[in-house]
């Protein structure tokens, strides 16, 4: 008996050294674009690269840094990267309007994390208070949210002074009003201003395009659906584990990309992101974070239509979003677990 459980002890080390020496299952190389510098609105993504999410789904996420200057919806047309960090639900609109061929295949912001904002002490009480106020607002914003302030609240273009990033003519005019992300300017205005602005959130106030939505080209759509499916899954548990687990190991990749941000911006942004429901609230609750709904497409393309932006007719079910990757709930359960520890 003695013998035989030496020869079988022998095969089974044998048999385990020669999995050990079988080479490991190549990942999927996938490079990911966001809309700008590293930050806590991006925390999904580095989570699922620092905790290994991505490595399970299969996949070698490499996040390639957006900034003034990187135009990566033209680098995702020309093939050099696989997934494009969206801003909004204009980027599929213009996208159809110029026959390019992407897709959005989801939604990691439910709510855009858009705002106006104004001093603490203004009489300004709603955002309807705000039509007639003078308002600094960006380029970006002219030809997106205003639009939609400009049909829903009767918003004139005579309202707007430029917003350059710059929080000091807020700061120095008690009646002016000034865009910004729920996320950072308030911030930034705490820390110059020594006041904390009072803010209306446009998502809260029926602007309801979906935000840092996730592009992809068709092509690769059609010729690798799982390897989409993959990333979409794993983004989706990244959140979770970014929102409701420990972020710390993700913050801290996130200030090796961009060493600028601090500590006291990441946290603020995340505990904005949770209070505000920017990532998690309505659809996401029964359907798993980067839902997105035909009936909220179909919706913000008629607002942008009856506005005459966009010509009627665009093929924007057929080309613009699909739903084939999302709506599955995943990260529910994980969720569940996170939440039930604390």
């Amino acid at each position: 008996m003695t013998s035989w459980r030496w020869i079988g002890s022998l095969a089974l080390a044998g048999l385990a050294a020669a999995l050990a020496a079988l080479p490991a299952a190549a990942l999927d190389k996938v490079t990911f674009g966001t809309n700008w510098k590293a930050q806590a609105e991006h925390g999904g993504y580095y989570q699922a690269v620092v905790d290994g999410t991505y490595e399970k789904y299969g996949l070698d996420v490499t996040i390639r840094q957006g900034g003034p200057n990187i135009n990566h919806p033209q680098l995702l047309a020309a093939g050099k990267i696989d997934f494009n960090m969206g801003g909004n639900m204009f980027a599929a609109f213009n996208y159809l309007t110029n026959d390019v061929p992407m897709v959005t295949v989801a939604a990691a912001f439910q709510k855009d994390p858009q705002i106006l904002m104004v001093h603490p002490d203004s009489p300004y009480k709603s955002l309807a208070d705000l039509k007639g106020v003078t308002l600094l607002i960006g380029k970006g914003g002219q030809i997106t949210f205003w639009q939609w302030l400009k049909k829903a609240y009767g918003f004139s273009d005579e309202q707007i002074r430029p917003y350059t990033f710059n929080p000091a003519p807020f700061i120095a005019n008690k009646d002016w009003g000034q865009q910004g992300y729920v996320t950072s300017e308030p911030f930034a205005v705490e820390r110059v201003g020594g006041f904390v602005p009072r803010v209306f959130l446009l998502a809260d106030n029926g602007y309801a395009s979906y935000s840092t939505t996730v592009e992809t080209s068709w092509k690769l759509v059609d010729e690798n659906p799982d390897l989409v499916q993959r990333f979409v899954d794993a983004t989706a548990l990244g959140w979770v584990n970014y929102l409701y687990g420990d972020h710390r190991a993700a913050d801290e990749l996130i200030k090796r990309d961009n060493p600028d941000i601090s500590d006291d911006q990441l946290a603020y942004s995340i505990a904005k992101m949770k209070q505000y429901g920017i990532v998690d609230s309505g659809d996401t609750e029964t359907l798993g974070i980067n839902a997105m709904t035909d009936a909220r497409w179909q919706s913000f393309y008629r607002f942008a239509v009856d506005a005459g932006l966009y010509r009627d007719g665009l093929p924007l079910a057929e080309r613009g979003y699909t739903l084939r990757f999302v709506n599955k709930g995943v990260g529910l359960d994980r969720k569940r677990e996170l939440l039930g520890k604390q």
